[in-house]
């Protein structure tokens, strides 16, 4: 390969690893080229980009990016995802899709916030609920609170409303029970 043609797909790699939140290493030699397009296909959802590199390109970029942990992950065959956006959608897509593609796909291990992963911390990253799932959670315990004292609030008022209803009649009983007995008295005075 020409070094004109390596520095390129360096320089590549290097706009690749420095863009991403997380980067996830797997061997990519078991797949035949319909998986590893379908595999591609099943990712590109989650804002990441999968890639075949050379482990001594990827290398040298991950230097130059200022990401050198990066270079641990890279063993034997390596494709490498990229996840741009949210860090664990990338690790869950690549989870879900392996486990429904029923694939093998050894993974090397990633990096995320300059921290390197092995396979089983990416299949717990892929476990960690999304952005939007975390957010609905606690926007719904902040309403709950919320809506149990709207209830509470409304209770009390039907409540007390009901009080007051019952009183006023309560009161106008009374009263009618004291104009008829002031008539009768009045009727009893005038028959006397």
């Amino acid at each position: 390969m020409p070094a004109e043609r390596k520095v390129a797909l360096v320089a590549d790699i290097k706009k690749d690893i420095e863009r991403a939140e997380v980067v996830i290493g797997t061997d990519h030699s078991q797949l035949d080229v319909e998986e590893f397009q379908a595999l591609r296909r099943a990712l590109r959802p989650a804002d990441v980009k999968v890639r075949v590199v050379k482990n001594s390109l990827a290398a040298l970029a991950a230097k130059e990016a200022g990401k050198p942990e990066v270079a641990e992950i890279l063993k034997g065959p390596t494709t490498l995802t990229f996840g741009f956006g949210d860090p664990v959608a990338p690790a869950r897509q690549l989870m879900a899709h392996l486990e429904g593609a029923r694939l093998e796909l050894p993974i090397h291990g990633g990096w995320l916030d300059g921290n390197v992963l092995n396979a089983s911390e990416i299949a717990e990253l892929a476990k960690i609920p999304s952005k939007e799932e975390l957010l609905a959670g606690i926007i719904g315990k902040l309403r709950s609170p919320i809506s149990n004292l709207h209830s509470l609030l409304s209770t009390t008022m039907r409540d007390f409303s009901g009080l007051i209803e019952a009183r006023a009649t309560q009161i106008a009983e009374e009263e009618t029970t004291e104009v008829e007995v002031a008539e009768a008295t009045e009727a009893e005075e005038e028959k006397s």
